[in-house]
């Protein structure tokens, strides 16, 4: 945990894909310090046109390489989240090729009740993590 989305434009070639979902993860990792194997990714893949990111007059210019990454987790600081940002757009860049006008991240905040990893236990509350 956290749960991260990634939404992209269609026809990133798989080194890349793997790229950004390992480097989005480190980050994750060093900046929440979330432990290594804490690993929730799930890629949609979207058909030119069908992602559309505009900004509210920020003059943010996008590309066909945009990533959208919803991210839910349990609460963060905001000092975390804004550290999140700038090292994840830091690091995009330098190892992916991916500009930080392209990034986009919405982060929701959810409690250990909304956490369950699997055999229908709410792990958090069992205190099994």
């Amino acid at each position: 945990m956290p749960l991260v989305r990634f939404d992209l434009i269609e026809g990133r070639h798989e080194r890349d894909l793997e790229a950004l979902l390992d480097t989005t993860h480190e980050v994750l990792v060093s900046v929440f310090g979330i432990p290594v194997r804490d690993r929730y990714q799930v890629v949609q893949e979207h058909r030119p046109g069908r992602l559309i990111v505009q900004d509210s007059g920020l003059g943010i210019p996008r590309s066909e390489r945009i990533v959208v990454l919803s991210i839910s987790s349990r609460p963060r600081s905001d000092e975390s989240k804004v550290a999140f940002y700038a090292e994840l757009c830091r690091a995009l860049k330098e190892r992916c090729a991916i500009e930080p006008s392209d990034v986009m991240v919405s982060i929701t905040s959810n409690t250990n009740a909304d956490w369950s990893f699997g055999y229908g236990r709410a792990q958090f509350l069992t205190r099994e993590l």
